[in-house]
């Protein structure tokens, strides 16, 4: 289930909790609705609140972070083959076949990433090696004949060991989904809230529009964390035109 289909159906709930503090008022006798009925449920609504906002607040910047790091990762990676591929020009001649192969697998590579971390978790489908490894083989086995040549090899090696390391660190953090019971939990937390703005007092349509953009706003925030926590898939997802266009053809 995607981020927008869940936010839709925490904003369902969340808007139903109003009408259903509306349903307790007509439902309970008048006694259970007294002043002391009232302040109690303000203190604990403003408990749940409190403790919402600073989860919602925490998700967002953990979410943020994360959305952050595997864009730096991507753009790291970006700098490594284009590094890589101008060791291997500096090298000689003789390794054009080398970079002719590190052209040809940026492709495959960008569609195994954003293929594997956009609805597969990382236990549902294997790790498969990409540029760094075909890249490192190939680097091997070269021969130097100086010792230009034998530093360029060994800088093009460490470089093409931080691509694979990259590659790797992509793969394992592509499973950053939010688990569905915390946010079952966090959108009760909501529906609480609303159903006590509806318990004591009477809903109108200028009340029911604004518990309307309230729920709206709160169900966009938790679409926001989803977003943010699959770089690789839906409207937020990171680019990956500078990796695709990261080498021109030879």
């Amino acid at each position: 289930m995607g981020p927008l289909a869940i936010s839709l159906i925490a904003f369902a709930v969340i808007f139903t909790g109003a009408f259903a503090g509306l349903f307790l008022r007509n439902s309970l006798p008048q006694r259970h609705l007294t002043e002391d009925a009232k302040d109690v449920v303000r203190l604990g609504t403003g408990l749940i609140g409190t403790i919402a906002a600073l989860v919602l607040s925490l998700l967002i910047s953990s979410a943020n972070s994360s959305f952050d790091t595997e864009s730096g990762q991507v753009k790291r990676m970006t700098a490594d083959i284009i590094l890589l591929d101008r060791l291997l020009g500096q090298y000689g001649p003789e390794t054009r076949a080398s970079r002719d192969v590190l052209r040809r697998a940026i492709g495959p590579m960008v569609e195994r990433i954003w293929g594997e971390n956009s609805s597969h978790s990382a236990d549902q489908a294997p790790f498969v090696a990409g540029v760094g490894e075909d890249a490192f083989a190939q680097i091997l086995t070269l021969s130097p004949k100086d010792d230009a040549q034998r530093a360029l090899k060994e800088r093009a090696v460490a470089v093409s060991s931080d691509l694979a390391q990259t590659r790797l660190l992509l793969f394992e953090q592509g499973n950053g989904s939010i688990p569905l019971p915390f946010l079952a939990v966090l959108v009760f937390w909501l529906a609480i809230i609303f159903a006590s703005f509806s318990l004591f007092s009477r809903l109108n349509p200028t009340l029911i529009a604004a518990l309307f953009v309230f729920a709206l706003s709160a169900s966009c925030a938790i679409f926001l964390i989803l977003e943010l926590s699959q770089p690789f898939a839906g409207l937020l997802q990171i680019s990956s035109t500078p990796l695709r266009n990261a080498l021109a053809p030879l």
